[in-house]
């Protein structure tokens, strides 16, 4: 994220002796994207962070072939956990509050090792806690966890969501900043909206502790000496951070817009974009609902959270569709003509545009609904 953040205690000076009061040093660690060439933050630990006691065996995934074996619309009815898109830039899925924790539900510390993760929070709430602090989780909530981070997530309320799994950095569009990286005030939000950890007291705790560090093909767990949690103080540019669904502020016009407006945010080789509750297009004769359009060089994927879905019917809260490139879609037969005259919208959803062809997740097939290709027919209405 490009604004500055410090928590705890900091030396004056990086690289430099920071004495513990209570004897001995504390320990810096640099976290950095790029190599050193990219932002970067440095925490400070009671202990060092290297002391590793035990590793796991590899457990490996499912391979992930990349071939396409089809090519039309697709409407997935989504079970609580289910990988649904992938492509060598991105892994779109589904989750629920298992994946955070083991077999005697206690939450599990988990680092991603070769990809950034962004949760949509669709139901529950919770709390993120982190080697940067914690972060109270809501209903509506983007969470950017970047790798490297160390994170438990504890459940309130049983919590599930779409899950985007990144080879880049997930960040706010370039386009929303100005050359030294601060939200500019045409964004459609700014810092203000945007939380970042608060660090808890520090844990000065030894034994072992497990670490499952989660990457594409597989996961491996590392066990520690020290409780990851022993940080003082950090600062930076690199952190774990939340945009909540809600403070995205929709920009409209007097006929309909396109979906760039909605970009919330970028990576390499996609885009994400909000549809949030908004008031339509004011022109006498604007038609609200999206015109049928064929992007001819991206995937398009929408997750369907709340509200009423202006441009088609059976769409439930939780259903994900997906439409590859190059095939015209848009809204179903007598919804375009409907949408005429109404004032506003009370919807959420989130799109994700890929720039290079997704391939369909073989565990999809049960959740898949076959009916939906032809949806867009007139006896449809």
């Amino acid at each position: 994220m490009p604004f500055y953040q410090s928590r705890g205690e900091i030396p004056n000076k990086r690289h430099t002796v920071f004495k513990n009061p209570k004897g001995g040093i504390y320990y810096e660690e640099l976290v950095s994207r790029e190599g050193f060439s990219y932002i970067y933050s440095n925490l400070y630990h009671l202990n060092m962070p290297t002391q590793v006691k035990e590793l796991g065996s590899f457990q490996s995934y499912y391979k992930f072939p990349y071939l396409k074996e089809d090519h039309k619309p697709y409407h997935f009815i989504t079970s609580a956990n289910s990988p649904l898109l992938y492509n060598k830039d991105i892994l779109i899925g589904c989750f629920s509050s298992d994946n955070f924790s083991d077999d005697n539900n206690n939450s599990i510390f988990q680092r991603n090792g070769d990809s950034d993760l962004l949760l949509y929070i669709q139901e529950g709430s919770g709390i993120l806690k982190t080697n940067y602090g914690d972060l109270d989780i809501q209903e509506g909530d983007y969470i950017i966890i970047p790798r490297g981070v160390i994170y438990q997530i504890y459940v309130d309320r049983k919590i599930k969501g779409l899950e985007v799994y990144s080879k880049a950095p997930i960040e706010t569009p370039s386009k929303y900043r100005n050359r030294v990286g601060q939200l500019l005030e045409h964004s459609p939000f700014c810092e203000r909206d945007i939380r970042s950890p608060e660090l808890q007291k520090p844990i000065n705790e030894k034994g072992e502790f497990f670490v499952h560090v989660n990457f594409r093909e597989g996961t491996k767990s590392f066990t520690y000496e020290n409780h990851p949690f022993d940080v003082i103080g950090w600062d930076g540019y690199y952190f774990p951070w939340i945009l909540n669904i809600n403070d995205f502020e929709p920009i409209t016009g007097s006929i309909h817009q396109p979906p760039p407006v909605h970009q919330t945010f970028q990576s390499k080789g996609f885009v994400i974009c909000s549809f949030v509750s908004r008031l339509f297009d004011y022109h006498p004769n604007a038609i609200p609902a999206p015109y049928p359009h064929s992007n001819v060089d991206s995937d398009e994927v929408i997750y369907y959270s709340k509200g009423n879905f202006m441009s088609r019917k059976g769409i439930n809260p939780g259903s994900v569709t997906y439409h590859p490139m190059g095939l015209p879609h848009g809204p179903q037969p007598g919804k375009y003509e409907e949408s005429i005259g109404k004032k506003g919208t009370d919807e959420l959803a989130v799109m994700i545009d890929t720039f290079e062809p997704l391939y369909v997740h073989p565990h999809t097939e049960n959740c898949v609904d076959r009916d939906y290709p032809f949806s867009w027919l007139e006896k449809n209405k």
